[in-house]
Parts: structure tokens; C-alpha cells; sequence
């Protein structure tokens, strides 16, 4: 079990009233009749036109964000928009929840996301669509995926795929009425200290293999041996899963374990609430959930989820006719 982890203290961006009315009214450019699909290609590009008119100061801080991310990974951004003022719908209970048609919240989170690179998504992964829903699903209870509601290991997202995402965001449609329920964040810039260098040397080494997330559904096999440290080692990225990730050796489960126990120690929890907009830079930070019961009455805790690419143009080779969709 994962130690209690301490409340934010990520810094965050609140979203003042004329910012949000601006946000809902860009919005309305990308749902209506005119565009009956997200994950139509004619959508995706009118969203690519919209996220430039995002307010100037939101503007200002994602790019600062893309720039560098701080020694967290994880941008806050508060009080967005998820509906027009109409009432929000029950909370998706269904496995490979996603949304197919536009909405205020998947327009926005949409096009907050393209700043960062281009929005992705896996075909294997709830059927390729662009905007997902993160929700518990009955009989789901004990997964290790999204659909879960027991505590969800720290990981980095689809960290099994050569083109995983860089940025992973995640709005919050519906908070757990509970407060149970909790993101947990920690980056490798906050934990990489804790480590020694015995340790770094043998997770900078291609001594671990991962494994697909339950999501991904029948999809078999691991990646090759890989390391969990890549990059400058004063500043790596990180590649692992604590839920599917294998060490190879004794000493790279010694070096696994002292990472967790590193990521533990500096963790944070953040209480998402309606209209908390959280993404994670998915090379430096992993995330995770507390555990938490879920009711099943339309009231339940929902998220809405969308991927984004920094360098579109490397995985090409997995997008076949060069769209937004990966193998």
C-alpha cells in the first residue's frame, strides 16, 4: 500500500468568470451540428483553429508549462467550464466509456491539450477515441486501469508503447462526494535525489520490461528490456509502472522498490473538483488513485481524459493514414 500522501502543493491557475464565459463561448464553435463527431478529422481541425484564441494568460502559462514543467510535472488548472450551464448528465457506468459527440468539457479540455502538441489516442484503447471517460465501472472494481476503484498504482501512462503520450490530462466533470478519491503526482525531479547512485545506475540500465494496462484489452506481449531512467542522468525521464513493470534481476528489484519508496515519500494528493483540469507531463511525473468506493447511482466520480504529443511526426509510423489514432 502506498503511505498517505499529503495534500497539493502544486501550484494552480484559477480561471476567472470573463475567462470562463470566453472558454464556454469557444466552445460553442466546436459543438453543435456542424460538427455531429470528435473524433472526426474535421473537428480535430477546427479545434486545432480554436485553441488559439484560449485566453492570452492560459495561453501564457501552457506554453510556459510545455517549455518546463517544474520540479512537479503537473499543471493545475481550476474553475474551467465542463457544461453551457446545462445540467451535467449521470456519471458514465459502462466499460470503454468515451465521448463521441461534443460537449462543452470535451471541447475544452480538447483544445487546452493542443497547446501542448497534437491530441492522440491508441486504437487498442477504448476503440481510439480522442476524449475518454474515466469512471468505475462495475465488476471492474480491482482492476488496474481506469475503471478501477481500488488504489491504482503510480505509473507512467501506456508506458508499455514506444509513443506513449507526453501530457496526459484530466478534467474533472464530477467530484468523489466522498472525497475519497484523490490524484496522486510525483516526479523523478523530486524523487531522484533520494536515490543513490548504485541505484540510478541500475535503473538507467535496459533491465525492466512492461507490460499493457488492462485497458488496452486483449492486446499481449511486453516491449523489450528497457530502463526505467533515461536521458541526461541528472535530469531523466521515467518509464515505469509499478503495476506492470518487471524487474529482471534481484538488483533491479532492489533499485525498483527504492524508486517507489522515493515517489512515495514525495508524493502529492490533489482533491479534484469540478472544473480542475490536472495534466501531467508524462515523462517526468507519474500519477496514481486512491482508493474509493463507488455508489453506482449516476453520482459516482467522472474524469474526462485526452492524450497529447509533443513530436507528432515520431509516431508516424504507428498512425496509419497519419491520423490521430495509434496502433
Amino acid at each position: 500500500m502506498l503511505a498517505p500522501a499529503a495534500e497539493s502543493t502544486v501550484s494552480a491557475q484559477e480561471i476567472d468568470r470573463a475567462e470562463k464565459a470566453e472558454l464556454i463561448a469557444l466552445a460553442g464553435r466546436l459543438t453543435g451540428p456542424r460538427h455531429p463527431l470528435v473524433d472526426d478529422p474535421a473537428w480535430l481541425a477546427a479545434a486545432r483553429e480554436t485553441t488559439s484564441l484560449l485566453p492570452r494568460t492560459l495561453l501564457t502559462t501552457l506554453r510556459a508549462f510545455r517549455n518546463d514543467p517544474g520540479a512537479d510535472g503537473v499543471l493545475l488548472l481550476r474553475n474551467l467550464p465542463v457544461t453551457g450551464g446545462d445540467p451535467l448528465p449521470p456519471t458514465p457506468g459502462v466499460p470503454d466509456s468515451v465521448e463521441r459527440t461534443p460537449t462543452v468539457a470535451a471541447a475544452v479540455i480538447t483544445s487546452v491539450m493542443l497547446q501542448l502538441g497534437e491530441v492522440i489516442a491508441f486504437h487498442n484503447e477504448k476503440s481510439g477515441a480522442l476524449v475518454q471517460n474515466v469512471v468505475p465501472v462495475p465488476g471492474k472494481e480491482v482492476s488496474q486501469s481506469n475503471a478501477g476503484s481500488v488504489l491504482l498504482e503510480l505509473h507512467i501512462e501506456n508506458a508499455f508503447h514506444d509513443n506513449r503520450p507526453d501530457f496526459v490530462g484530466l478534467l474533472c466533470m464530477r467530484e468523489d462526494v466522498t472525497g475519497d478519491a484523490k490524484l496522486c503526482t510525483s516526479s523523478i525531479r523530486r524523487a531522484l535525489p533520494l536515490l543513490t547512485p548504485a541505484t540510478r545506475q541500475v535503473l538507467a540500465e535496459p533491465r525492466f520490461m512492461t507490460e499493457p494496462p488492462p485497458s488496452f484489452g486483449s492486446l499481449g506481449g511486453v516491449r523489450s528490456a528497457h530502463p526505467v531512467l533515461l536521458g541526461d542522468p541528472e535530469d531523466p525521464n521515467v518509464l515505469v509502472d509499478f503495476a506492470a513493470t518487471h524487474p529482471l534481476d534481484d538488483a533491479a528489484q532492489q533499485a525498483m522498490a527504492e524508486l517507489r519508496e522515493a515517489f512515495t515519500a514525495t508524493m502529492a494528493a490533489h482533491r479534484l473538483r469540478v472544473g480542475d483540469l490536472a495534466i501531467v507531463d508524462n515523462r517526468i511525473a507519474v500519477h496514481g488513485r486512491t482508493s474509493f468506493t463507488p455508489r453506482y447511482d449516476g453520482e459516482d466520480r467522472w474524469l474526462e481524459r485526452v492524450y497529447a504529443h509533443l513530436d507528432n511526426r515520431r509516431s508516424r509510423v504507428d498512425r496509419p493514414g497519419g491520423g490521430a489514432v495509434l496502433n
